[in-house]
């Protein structure tokens, strides 16, 4: 065996057996405990001192000295490929195995190790077996001359940095360990190497073409006749619970069976393909004679295949999948192996600008994903990967990128199952020498073994609709190779890859057949597909980069795709905030990032940049996508919505609503004064129709505001989502309603009563309830965008976070007293600000503002006030979006409505603290306590408001949100304007609309008492 493998990028593996998609399910598993010793390096001795693992499992997750580490792009240990640092974990795992002799007894036995970081080295009874490299597929090594009846010894080393860590620099953590399962299986000696299906459709759609071939392994055996190979497809398995809307029934049966002569050896085959129904007497004997004149010249391969009236074709919407069985059968006809494979008959092309699933032009919703999870990093169990599935069928996604790697084979059967489109990534990423191995010829075989061996693996799936020649690696000449070897394999499936795209989009490269950006900002998508010059259907890869509160503009981002023709779609980054379970000294934990385990170098908290948290709670920017996905949209119908019409638009591509069912709700002033069920017409997939409102009558203007919202929720359990499942609302305005400070309650007195309004000598509203005046507020604790993106670094230059008061002017005029001040930044510069206090019906306080921000603040965080409240005001009630945190350009996922909640709840915990718990156009919020004392805050206009127990500068000064001790007080925000999100801790910035910037901004707002009962 070679001496030092780790450092030698040609040798790819040794003695590992082909990769295939054969399920083994005769089998001895090996996952559990296991003696365990971490070594300094792989030239280190093993001792007799030993520890235990889990299997699978990282070591770096299990309490051993060498800790996770988390960079971006930045190699994690200095030095130029291929050499790995001298001092190099390396993991030596043994454990003993006892197996039966008629376990054994002329059958062939293989390891299979499902992944290991990064170069697996095996021994079995003091044996050299072989090497295997890439962390994120399995090797498999023919055990059977090693091994003896009754015990026997296995053991793995596991070396962590190899030549093989410079195209494994992935965006995520870096450990060390066996991160998938072990096991020993068995076979005959006569064996399926491999079984190979490609199921499609022909051009109408609705007639499924099977081929299957099955690769026979004689293992050195001298060839016998008669060996049968027999395939049975039964009755579809409809795991979906929907129905599709054409109503297609399966009906297969056999039409044709052929075999191909591949070299000069001969052995006598015969071939059965039938359907799920027993053949008549008549119908077999047709077989019996096809099957004489299939005696081709083979090297252990068949191909068969066959055509099949009116299947269910296979879409993320109707996940359709029948049960397919090979069965090998020897010249006795025993069935030697037999393999089950669920098939599903779809079709993936690219015609003009379109790609096209089943011929039509499907807008892809994804998303990327990395094996993750917060106790055990890299190790991911099937319950957790369903949960993932589930998880993004019901918030609106239908696909989803494997990044940067091959996931678990069982991610892929679930994507198959429950219905997702995956675009399957090779485990190649050379991002901190991005233009250089991919041209380094030390490199080619990689390159070509990473490809294809995903490939052999997962070739079977219908979830895979796209092949990735992996992320971040530059253009080379190993990626054509790569490329060339993948469109030999498969001409069925189109091929994706930034790299070759990423400094022209129009270029004439040859690789990939998509142009799938990075972050690109939605005038550069859309002016590439207006140029004339587009190829490939533009796709991103990654967009919306979901770092901290962020996500801005998502609605932007799909309003451009859905009406513009060359655009398709885009993976949202990313599923997962990668935040580790840590413990800490005093016995509590917290979510860690890059450097919190004292790794150097690292990227911080970039890995927290995921649409759900570390224990797969959503994120509120999720909510947005959920909406922006709706597979219904709702309008006025053709009789305006006054009379209850309504027009409804199927948004799906091959379902009807038949699944759904949906009520509505009349809001006035966002309370419900009315409800009803609607009944849903048979929608076609795309197509739309006009409803009415049964019992429906107009509300009559009142000054209230008026809307109606409808919801659509599931009207039967299906397999990712419960009866009732709520899919999605759309709310359509009525009436706007007359503003809150122009109605009776909030009239101004003529004259100013003593003691009415109380000012303190700087001029600020001092009032019962408050623990400190209001006061002008620019500035927010810094978002991940605000702060990566230079922001916070200006507003800190700036000196906007805290304000001095300058000179005041305090006048009185009839009803009204007049305070102008001005207010300076830390940097001297000046805000003009003038205030008109004037007592309202009721004992309420009103005040009208103006606020002059210069020529120099071309870019703030918000302009607006900041109080805080009395102790104890922990009740929490308003009248804009909600329930879920909604900003300027992330708002869709909030209907405009009443809430309530507490000032706690509205607290959203990223794990670096920043700017949360904003809700977007409120006319009004109320805070009050157990006995009713509290006070409602209302404006002349929908403003952008929060309520939390934090200052921005607590927020600002804390690395983690379990540092943050909550105020007693309340702290209030009231925005006339404030800045969107947008996504630029990697991407475009806020569109303009969505800044702050120089100008005069006037606005009112009024506090006044509650009464005896606050508002529900």
């Amino acid at each position: 065996m070679t001496s030092r493998p780790w450092t030698e990028p040609e040798l790819t593996a040794l003695h590992r057996l082909p990769m295939h998609s054969v399920p083994h399910h005769d089998r001895i598993e090996l996952d559990g405990r296991w003696r365990f010793q971490l070594l300094p390096n792989p030239d280190a001795k093993a001792e007799a001192n030993w520890a235990e693992v889990d299997v699978p499992g990282c070591w770096t997750m299990q309490g051993f000295q060498d800790l996770p580490l988390y960079t971006n792009v930045q190699m994690p240990f200095p030095g130029d490929p291929p050499l790995p640092p001298e001092r190099n974990p390396t993991g030596v795992y043994e454990r003993e195995v006892s197996l039966p002799e008629s376990w054994m007894v002329g059958r062939r036995i293989v390891l299979h190790v499902g992944a290991a970081e990064s170069v697996l080295i095996v021994v079995v009874n003091g044996h050299d077996v072989g090497i295997g490299k890439d962390s994120h597929l399995a090797s498999e090594f023919d055990l059977t001359r090693y091994l003896k009846p009754g015990p026997n010894i296995i053991r793995l080393r596991v070396v962590k940095w190899s030549d093989a860590s410079f195209i494994e620099d992935q965006d995520q953590w870096w450990h060390g360990g066996i991160t998938r399962s072990v096991f020993l299986y068995a076979t005959a000696r006569v064996h399926l190497a491999d079984v190979r299906v490609d199921a499609g459709l022909t051009d109408d759609l609705r007639t499924g073409t099977l081929e299957i071939s099955a690769d026979i392994d004689f293992d050195g055996l001298t060839h016998e006749a008669d060996w049968t190979v027999e395939a049975r497809l039964g009755e579809i398995a409809r795991l979906s619970g929907a129905v599709p809307f054409a109503g297609l029934k399966p009906g297969p049966r056999v039409v044709r069976a052929d075999s191909e002569p591949l070299s000069r050896h001969r052995f006598d085959l015969v071939a059965r393909l039938v359907s799920g129904v027993d053949l008549t007497q008549e119908e077999e004997a047709d077989w019996a004679g096809l099957a004489d004149q299939l005696r081709p010249p083979v090297d252990g391969r068949v191909r068969l295949t066959t055509e099949i009236p009116d299947v269910a074709a296979w879409s993320a919407e109707q996940p359709s999948l029948y049960p397919l069985t090979v069965v090998l059968r020897s010249p006795a006809g025993q069935s030697v192996e037999q393999v089950e494979l669920r098939v599903g008959f779809r079709q993936v092309e690219i015609r003009g600008l379109d790609l096209l699933i089943n011929g039509a032009r499907v807008l892809l919703r994804g998303v990327n994903r990395h094996d993750f999870d917060q106790f055990t990093g890299r190790v991911v169990s099937v319950a957790s990967m369903r949960a993932d599935v589930i998880a993004m069928k019901q918030f609106g996604f239908n696909a989803v990128r494997t990044s940067h790697y091959p996931n678990d084979p069982a991610f892929l059967d679930l994507c198959d199952e429950l219905g997702l489109y995956v675009i399957a990534e090779a485990d190649i990423e050379s991002h901190a020498f991005i233009d250089r191995v991919c041209d380094d010829p030390r490199y080619l075989a990689a390159w070509v073994d990473r490809v294809s061996r995903m490939v052999r693996r997962d070739k079977n799936h219908a979830s895979v609709i796209l092949w990735s020649l992996g992320n971040e690696s530059g253009y080379g000449t190993n990626h054509d190779a790569a490329a060339g070897w993948l469109r030999r394999y498969d001409p069925s499936r189109p091929i994706h890859y930034e790299g070759a795209i990423r400094w022209d989009w129009a270029s004439d490269q040859r690789i990939s057949d998509l142009t799938c950006p990075m972050y690109p900002p939605i005038s550069a998508i859309v002016d590439h597909a207006e140029s004339g010059k587009q190829r490939h259907p533009l796709i991103m890869c990654e967009y919306s980069h979901a770092m901290g509160n962020s996500n801005g503009t998502l609605a932007e981002y799909w309003e451009a795709i859905e009406s513009t023709p060359g655009l398709q779609g885009g993976f949202m980054w990313e599923w997962w905030d990668h935040g580790l379970v840590q413990k800490l000294p005093d016995g509590t934990t917290r979510w860690a990032y890059g450097g919190d385990f004292g790794d150097l170098p690292n990227d911080t908290n970039f890995c927290l940049d995921g649409l759900v948290w570390p224990d797969r709670r959503p994120k509120p920017a999720l909510w947005e996508h959920r909406q922006l996905a709706a597979p219904i949209r709702v309008s006025p119908g053709a009789d305006g919505l006054g009379e209850g019409s309504l027009e409804l638009s199927n948004r799906q591509y091959f379902t009807g609503l038949g699944w759904l069912r949906a009520s509505w709700e009349l809001l006035a002033d966002g309370e419900a004064i009315r409800r009803g069920e609607l009944d849903m017409p048979a929608i076609g997939p795309g197509d739309r129709a006009q409803v009415r409102l049964a019992g429906w009558t107009p509300p009559l203007p009142d000054g209230r505001a008026l809307s109606l919202i409808v919801r659509f929720r599931t009207a039967a359990e299906l397999a990712w989502a419960p009866q009732e499942f709520e899919v999605c609302w759309a709310q359509l305005p009525i009436a706007p309603g007359i503003s809150e400070l122009s109605r009776p309650s909030a009239r101004p007195l003529a004259a100013l009563p003593d003691d009415a309004i109380v000012l303190d000598d700087d001029g600020l509203l001092s009032h019962e309830m408050l623990a400190s005046s209001p006061r002008l507020c620019l500035w927010r604790a810094p978002t991940d965008n605000d702060r990566i993106a230079g922001l916070a670094g200006q507003w800190r230059d700036w000196g906007v976070a805290g304000l001095a008061r300058g000179a005041v002017n305090t006048r009185r005029e009839p009803g009204t007293i007049v305070v102008t001040a001005e207010e300076r930044t830390a940097a001297g510069i000046g805000v003009g600000h003038q205030q008109r206090f004037r007592a309202v019906t009721g004992g309420g306080v009103l005040v009208e503002e103006t606020v002059v921000i210069p020529q120099e603040l071309t870019d703030l965080a918000r302009v607006g006030i900041v109080l805080e409240t009395v102790a104890g005001l922990e009740q929490v009630a308003w009248f804009g979006r909600g329930p879920v945190e909604t900003y300027p350009d992330r708002r869709r996922a909030g209907a405009m409505a009443r809430w309530r909640s507490t000032v706690a709840e509205m607290y959203v915990p990223y794990v670096r603290p920043q700017e949360n718990g904003g809700r977007n156009a409120v006319r009004w919020l109320e805070l009050w306590d157990g006995a009713g004392r509290g006070f409602r805050l209302a404006a002349d206009r929908p403003c952008q408001m929060s309520a939390t127990h934090y200052r921005a500068a607590d927020l600002s000064a804390a690395k983690h949100d379990v540092e943050l001790k909550p105020r007693s007080e309340t702290i209030v925000h009231l925005d006339v304007a404030h800045r969107g999100l947008g996504t630029a801790s990697c991407g475009p910035d806020t569109l303009p609309q969505y800044r702050v910037g120089p100008g005069t901004y006037k606005w009112s707002w009024m506090i006044a008492p509650l009464g005896a009962q606050p508002n529900p």
